[in-house]
């Protein structure tokens, strides 16, 4: 599939968009210019992109909660409990894996199923089969911005109707929803789909309505150096722009060390910042997202509150714009309303009470420097592999495993890099693989590795990265063996 990082035409994109509201019966409803007059109706405190400006000019940050349910009239119920009880800034609707796999039919039945039973019987709530109309009474339900979290390789259809449905926020990428979701899916095909997302989000900011659009930071969770996933953001960012996004949300995934955790949060702006000015989107505005802890959480309750805990002062003194809250029911799986609430005041708590305080540590400068010497050395090469076309050369680099996602189950990445935490609990690199970092580069991550292994009186190995994996679980972040 030929693939190239240029706005899509005119007409190629209206093409494409008869095919793509074929795909099921609700794409009908689906009037763009309609649509634009909706948002242009809807009051200015349901517009995300807005309410994020606010909050990064004020120095705020704004707490968001996971969830979905498949029954209407139930989802909005959580909204309005989330909003309320929860004090939720910015709420989301997470949306069901049948979904995601544009398996609409299955879907259907799991609304059927969920009325009958009077139980979700779907992980989330199936966008495309309730369609505009219902998607609408969602967003009219409550009073705070609402925002798109899925997970789908193909979302074309579910950007449609979810922004015909007034959302104002977009989840995902040709790359973070690619990698960690996908195994047999090319990278070309997820690059192309998600231009023409990016495409219908640039023409409702020609229309007069700002979308937001959020690469996934996280990728595949809690051992994902800060290089690998700033890389595919800004690459992410990048393609958004040239289809004429102009409002990003670029996202890390909390990995638990406090100064590189605050070091890639600031660094993700700086240098997101300094690739869109580099190549000629200047006047794109990006704000930054932490994702609380991605990884296995304590089952005990109290335990999990304190990890929690944990991800909101990250998201605090880093001065993220926003921050994706977790549960206390994370160890046993879909969290109540309750428990969803609950995680969303302790980190609203947290946020208040360091709202007024800055973070600042002599490693912390040197970690940003790190931080962004590796990122700019996996960007720049993707560029050179492109010859200047970042669209091919992410694609080259995923190939060729300069852009390399550990634990990805997709067989197009590399998997040759592997990461482990040194003696501070910072994630470094074990294992280089095919990473274009300069000998200097390499040399510092095996003199932490290594550090860490003498504390330890073992060899560096694979063991280290086991049981880093499960010590959340056992109440630490470095793996020790005595643990």
């Amino acid at each position: 599939m030929e693939i190239v990082n240029k706005r899509i035409s005119e007409d190629e994109f209206s093409r494409l968009r008869t095919e793509v509201l074929a795909q099921w019966p609700t794409g009908k409803d689906v009037d763009l210019k309609e649509a634009v007059e909706y948002h242009k109706s809807m009051p200015k405190s349901r517009n995300f992109s807005q309410k994020l400006i606010d909050a990064k000019r004020d120095g705020r940050t704004l707490v968001q909660p996971r969830a979905g349910v498949p029954v209407i009239e139930e989802h909005i119920k959580l909204m309005q409990y989330l909003e309320e009880h929860g004090e939720a800034d910015l709420l989301p609707s997470t949306i069901d894996s049948y979904t995601r796999q544009n398996r609409y039919e299955e879907a259907e039945n799991g609304i059927k199923e969920s009325i009958r039973l009077n139980r979700a019987m779907l992980n989330g709530f199936p966008a495309v089969n309730h369609g505009v109309k219902n998607c609408r009474r969602v967003i009219e339900s409550v009073n705070v911005p609402m925002q798109v979290r899925h997970g789908t390789p193909d979302a074309r259809l579910l950007t449609e109707i979810t922004y015909a449905g007034g959302f104002t926020s977009y989840e995902g990428g040709g790359i973070s929803y690619n990698l960690p979701y996908c195994k047999n899916i090319p990278m070309e095909r997820t690059i192309r789909d998600w231009q023409y997302v990016d495409r219908l989000t640039g023409l409702y900011e020609e229309m007069g309505v700002s979308i937001n659009r959020e690469p996934y930071g996280p990728l595949t969770g809690t051992l994902v150096p800060p290089c690998i996933s700033h890389a595919a953001a800004i690459i992410e960012a990048l393609l958004a722009a040239e289809q004429g996004v102009k409002n990003i949300t670029v996202g890390y995934g909390q990995c638990g060390n406090l100064v590189q955790d605050i070091a890639a949060i600031r660094s993700l702006l700086e240098l997101c910042d300094e690739y869109l000015a580099k190549y000629g989107y200047g006047d794109v505005i990006v704000t930054t997202v932490l994702h609380q802890w991605m990884g296995g959480f304590p089952a005990d309750e109290a335990k999990a509150f304190g990890v929690i805990s944990s991800g909101s002062l990250i998201a605090a003194l880093s001065k993220a714009t926003k921050v994706i809250v977790k549960t206390p029911h994370e160890a046993v799986g879909i969290p109540t309303m309750e428990a969803n609430a609950q995680g969303l005041r302790c980190t609203k708590q947290v946020v208040n009470m360091l709202s007024d305080q800055t973070f600042n540590d002599s490693r912390l400068e040197e970690e940003k420097n790190i931080i962004k010497l590796e990122t700019r050395a996996i960007i720049d090469k993707c560029f050179e592999l492109g010859n200047g076309d970042i669209a091919v050369g992410v694609c080259r680099g995923v190939e060729a495993g300069v852009l390399d996602v550990p634990f990805a189950p997709c067989r197009f990445n590399a998997g040759k890099m592997l990461p482990c935490r040194d003696n501070d609990g910072a994630v470094r690199i074990l294992e280089m693989g095919n990473l274009p970092f300069s000998q200097e580069l390499r040399d510092f991550h095996k003199a932490k590795i290594e550090e860490r292994a003498v504390y330890e009186k073992r060899k560096a190995s694979f063991q280290m990265v086991i049981d880093d994996v499960y010590a959340i679980g056992k109440g630490r972040l470095v793996g020790r063996p005595k643990y």
